[in-house]
């Protein structure tokens, strides 16, 4: 064999080698993309899919818990954190294990210790694995605690506490300063999705500030599953029932269900003096409304709320007494059928406000007056009138247009009238008189913890009493509230 033949047969034999190694890769690769599309149907067939999709929706913000034992100042140390620019989120003291593992994105917990830690005679503690969680721990106002971070009672002194739990938040909880409305837009969204699926969710539109921005969260997290109930309970404000179904319904194309029970709630509140009885009576009657209008549609699982934290901190919790119950809070029926939806829980009105110019609701909605669940039910003191409570409407409209006028309405968080149910001498159209009088409370707060009295000018008070006086049917005097919250809460009970 010549050097030309060996060298053909040389290359021969390399390409033979080639193409058996080839394809032997060729087989490798085949045979491991089978194995894995294997793999992965059975991770799809056993949900191990959908929890890794789910793993890799990430939330936005941090969090740091707030644990309550027994502060007054759990809140001030709330929005001192968020004002570092990290959220925050407050939870009774025996919050379980499970409760706080199924928290997004915890950094960090901060027992917050008080002199109301003492319950039925008993001092109360936290859970004593929560030290092993390997989340990092701070105590505050509580020599009890286990860790190693431990600092005196906080007081009323939001800048004084940031300097305190700033080095403990980003030193050793590593937190990121990523708490902002866009942020927390993002991840309600993706909770509320998590929460509902494809199920829907009955929304109580009241109208007021916090269910109209509920509303429009939940819109956007699940759209059509959102099916809004607007009950006209009989005491609403003059044109509040007409503006909600132009909004919504007209604007916002949202599922909208108007249902008027004027008559069967105060036929419900006849007689009833007590303002606490009346809340129940009011918020209990809501939820029978939603069940029944429930019964009516397919697949309704839950129930959504505008109920925010000073709704909760009012309503009562295991550490503080109860200054008044909040249908949505306190005046829950014990049957209740649905599960709740409450994504603002957490958020004070301030931060509620904010969270829906983020969502794009107009200005007017965003900033107009708030509204308690029970309507005018709490401003027309005593056992419910039809004339008494047309005379709250009818002075509240007046003073609303006048205030407007002013330019008081972009003022003043709060203003309203009531309406008590006692009666005094007057004269009226040179003969005697024995009608009511109207209160005037405003009033201009930040989160509605505290609140403070706003000095209207004298001739505008004089012009919205004259109104009242004229226009408004069985009123004799009109006063102006001076008292701040506290030792008095903002709503009249």
């Amino acid at each position: 064999m010549n050097k030309t033949d060996l060298r053909k047969g040389m290359t021969a034999k390399k390409t033979l080698l080639c193409s058996e190694t080839l394809e032997n890769q060729c087989i490798i690769v085949s045979l491991k993309i089978f194995i894995f599309a294997d793999r992965l149907e059975t991770i799809v067939n056993n949900k191990q899919y959908n929890n890794l999709k789910n793993n890799q929706n990430q939330m936005k913000q941090d969090m740091i818990v707030i644990l309550d034992l027994g502060s007054h100042e759990n809140t001030v140390l709330a929005r001192a954190i968020r004002a570092l620019g990290v959220y925050s989120e407050i939870y009774p003291h025996d919050i379980t294990v499970e409760e706080l593992k199924a928290l997004p994105n915890v950094k960090g917990i901060i027992i917050n210790g008080g002199p109301n830690n003492v319950i039925d005679g008993v001092a109360i503690d936290v859970n004593p694995a929560i030290y092993t969680l390997g989340i990092p721990v701070m105590a505050a106002g509580h020599d009890k605690a286990t860790c190693e971070v431990k600092l005196a009672e906080f007081a009323d002194d939001i800048e004084a506490i940031k300097a305190a739990v700033k080095s403990f938040v980003f030193d050793v909880c590593k937190a990121e300063a990523n708490w902002n409305m866009k942020n927390f837009v993002n991840d309600q969204i993706e909770l509320i999705k998590r929460q509902v699926g494809d199920k829907k969710v009955l929304l109580a539109l009241s109208g007021g500030v916090d269910s109209s921005v509920v509303a429009a969260l939940l819109l956007k997290a699940i759209g059509n599953n959102l099916v809004c109930v607007h009950v006209n309970h009989g005491l609403m404000r003059k044109g509040e029932s007409e503006d909600v179904v132009e909004v919504f319904s007209n604007q916002l194309k949202a599922n909208l269900i108007y249902v008027d029970v004027t008559d069967r709630f105060l036929n419900k509140l006849a007689g009833v003096e007590d303002p606490e009885q009346k809340r129940k009576i009011i918020g209990g009657e809501f939820i029978r409304v939603f069940e029944e209008e429930a019964r009516k549609l397919n697949g309704i699982d839950f129930l959504g709320q505008g109920t925010i934290y000073p709704d909760i901190v009012e309503s009562g919790t295991k550490t503080a007494k109860m200054v008044k119950s909040h249908h949505n809070v306190g005046g829950l029926p014990e049957d209740l059928k649905f599960e709740l939806v409450e994504p603002l829980r957490q958020l004070f009105k301030d931060e509620v406000r904010a969270c829906g110019l983020e969502l794009g609701l107009p200005y007017e909605m965003v900033y107009r007056q708030p509204f308690p669940g029970p309507g005018l039910g709490v401003r027309c003191l005593g056992a419910i009138t039809r004339d008494r409570l047309e005379a709250v409407r009818e002075s509240d409209a007046i003073l609303r247009e006048e205030f407007q006028i002013a330019g008081l309405d972009k003022k003043v968080w709060q203003y309203f009238t009531v309406v008590p149910d006692f009666k005094s001498v007057g004269v009226r159209d040179n003969a005697r008189s024995f009608d009511w009088p109207v209160i005037i409370r405003a009033v201009n707060t930040v989160d509605a913890m505290t609140a403070t009295i706003e000095p209207i000018e004298w001739p505008i008070l004089m012009k919205i009493t004259d109104r009242i006086l004229k226009e408004v049917k069985n009123v004799n005097r009109v006063c102006y509230d001076m008292s701040p919250k506290p030792n008095a809460t903002i709503e009249w009970e």
